[in-house]
């Protein structure tokens, strides 16, 4: 059954293009769980638009013996945050994007969506002892002039989240791409800080209501074990003070690209 919603927020996190630090999912599984009254009210099956070797279904056991497969698909939750808020998480379709986004599109209108926002993270040459910086893309320049820090310099391949971003702006929804710049050296691992920022430019821009003492506590573990993993590799603590004291034009492309993989590895 359709929610009766006045006026929502629309937030999308569709996983599989990039997501440095699982930023954009975990944001949206963060939200989904503070939500006020959240009810799922419907799914999108990707079963046919999928590469399952790619997206594989998953398997769980019931009663501790009974295999359930759940296969890939998107799920639509329905809820309040100050305001009433639809999320949609899942992965990334690999056939018929036109299609998929068309109906995408449909769904936001019906439920009579007045914005929306994509989440995802970015590998960046930032530094885990920083706060966060989150860039913006949006679909019209008075949206752009709302929110700032808008990334209007990329061109070239794209994920599913941009191209649903523009088609929504096409049918008259304000839509903004939130992207947390995730320091690339641990932008294989899940990050708190990166989760924060997300939610902090939702509150901001969205006016959704959200709650960060959680993620404060988490976020200082995490940044005691990033440390701990740097006092083991000084070679990428040198790469982080560089970044800090921004020199890393000293360090080459080559030797940034080695330390992250072999950074990665390591973790």
């Amino acid at each position: 059954m359709w929610p009766r919603l006045r006026d929502p927020v629309l937030v999308v996190a569709i996983t599989g293009w990039v997501d440095a630090g699982e930023a954009g999912e975990l944001t949206a599984s963060t939200l989904v769980g503070q939500l006020e009254g959240a009810r799922p009210f419907g799914r999108y099956a990707l079963d046919d638009l999928v590469d399952l070797q790619q997206t594989r279904p998953t398997v769980e056991l019931v009663d501790g013996m009974t295999r359930r497969v759940t296969w890939p698909q998107l799920d639509l939750t329905a809820g309040r945050a100050e305001r009433d808020v639809v999320v949609i998480t899942g992965p990334e379709p690999s056939l018929r994007w036109p299609t998929f986004t068309r109906e995408l599109v449909d769904v936001a209108t019906r439920l009579g969506a007045a914005q929306a926002f994509t989440l995802g993270g970015m590998p960046a040459m930032v530094s885990h002892r920083r706060p966060v910086p989150v860039l913006a893309t949006a679909t019209a320049r008075s949206v752009a002039q709302e929110i700032g820090a808008v990334r209007a310099d990329y061109e070239g391949p794209t994920g599913i989240q941009t191209v649903l971003q523009v088609a929504l702006g096409e049918a008259g929804i304000p839509a903004v791409g939130l992207w947390a710049q995730v320091p690339h050296y641990v932008a294989g691992n899940p990050s708190p800080p990166a989760v924060r920022a997300l939610l902090v430019r939702l509150r901001e821009y969205a006016g959704l209501q959200v709650e960060l003492d959680e993620l404060d506590e988490e976020i200082v573990t995490y940044a005691e074990k990033v440390e701990e993993g740097l006092a083991e590799r000084p070679d990428v603590a040198d790469l982080v003070d560089a970044i800090e004291e921004e020199s890393v034009e000293e360090v080459s492309g080559d030797e940034i690209a080695a330390e992250i993989e072999q950074f990665l590895r390591d973790q």
